[in-house]
């Protein structure tokens, strides 16, 4: 029981340097000084691969990942995972925050 708990990840993908070209992104990051990369912060149920997947493929997808997701970014990520659902849901939400205070532009949803 304790191990099903356990299974929500928070995940970062990096996006396309094109999503700066999108109004809501840039206002959601007024103070980003183009030092680090574009990035979503989610959190998932499912493997980040899995979700990742599936964010590309428009399946329950936030459209700057299915329009602008290049790749996982593992080493922002995986030494929080796996956790219960509370963790995850505040980890993805001082992630996102960490990332923007550390010069990331942040898409978190």
């Amino acid at each position: 029981m304790a191990r099903r708990a356990h299974h929500y990840h928070v995940y970062v993908v990096e996006l396309a340097a094109a999503v700066w070209r999108e109004p809501s992104f840039r206002k959601a990051n007024p103070d980003y000084l183009f030092a680090r990369p574009f990035v979503y912060v989610g959190m998932t149920g499912l493997d980040p691969d899995l979700r990742f997947d599936r964010h590309k493929a428009g399946i329950q997808a936030n459209r700057f990942v299915r329009d602008y997701g290049l790749r996982l970014l593992p080493p922002l990520y995986e030494v929080y995972n796996p956790m219960p659902y509370e963790g995850a849901r505040e980890m993805e939400v001082e992630l996102a925050i960490g990332l923007r205070e550390a010069g990331y532009a942040v898409w978190q949803a």
